[in-house]
């Protein structure tokens, strides 16, 4: 169950342009699924937005530029009619920038486990990114990306922003998605040619070296305005 409640407590503060003290205020909480025990809470400070996970920042307004420039390198050359898949739906930055990237006719598919990260990007969030569920070629899917990856339809390329990336800090069933089988079944689902794209929040060479093993041509490209920040473009052979 979703719950949006008014201000209840204050973690920490900041000085806004005034010098006054802002707190964040707690916009809703939910759990991440129906059964899972792990909470997810949504904040707001001032301009900013963070979701957290069991106190944990998972994805933050205020630093989105290296899941954008993992959409757009992944989308920019997609030609007519291509598909697309993104799992992990954040705050709306890496379905934005594929739309941006992606031709009129393209089909964009979302997952996304959390329905409350659905509502509030339909709600609160929606504003961040320009409102990019709202764009007809979006179909967004309440499932976890796995599903999807297994379901039997293919794709031109398929955007994983899911956790923190291969090292799967929040939620443990992710690891599998980055594992040797999660990175065949992502292959499995791409047509001849497709490109799998991958953003982690730090880098991992065990993961680079899984994608070289898998058949991908891969390459970790560093974010100009992060040192931590990664993301993998890798082709699938034809």
């Amino acid at each position: 169950m979703i719950h949006s409640l008014q201000v209840h407590a204050v973690h920490r503060f900041f000085a806004g342009g005034d010098g006054r003290l802002i707190p964040w205020e707690t916009l809703g909480r939910a759990l991440v699924s129906p059964g899972s025990s792990s909470e997810l809470v949504l904040y707001r400070r001032g301009g900013e937005y963070v979701i957290r996970v069991d106190g944990r920042e998972l994805m933050s307004s205020r630093a989105h530029g290296s899941e954008e420039a993992m959409a757009t390198l992944a989308c920019r050359s997609l030609g007519p009619s291509s598909r697309v898949l993104v799992g992990g739906l954040g705050l709306g930055y890496t379905v934005r920038a594929a739309l941006d990237s992606l031709p009129a006719d393209a089909e964009l598919v979302v997952a996304e486990i959390a329905p409350a990260v659905v509502e509030w990007n339909r709600g609160p969030l929606a504003h961040l990114a320009g409102r990019p569920l709202d764009d007809p070629r979006v179909t967004v899917h309440g499932a976890d990306v796995a599903a999807l990856l297994r379901a039997g339809k293919r794709y031109d390329a398929i955007l994983l922003d899911v956790d923190n990336g291969p090292a799967a800090l929040t939620r443990k069933a992710n690891q599998a998605l980055y594992g040797d089988s999660g990175v065949a079944t992502a292959k499995a689902a791409l047509r001849p040619g497709g490109v799998f794209a991958v953003w982690s929040s730090d880098p991992d060479r065990r993961f680079t070296s899984r994608l070289r093993r898998a058949g991908f041509s891969s390459v970790a490209s560093p974010h100009p305005r992060s040192s931590r920040c990664r993301s993998w473009c890798c082709l699938r052979s034809r």
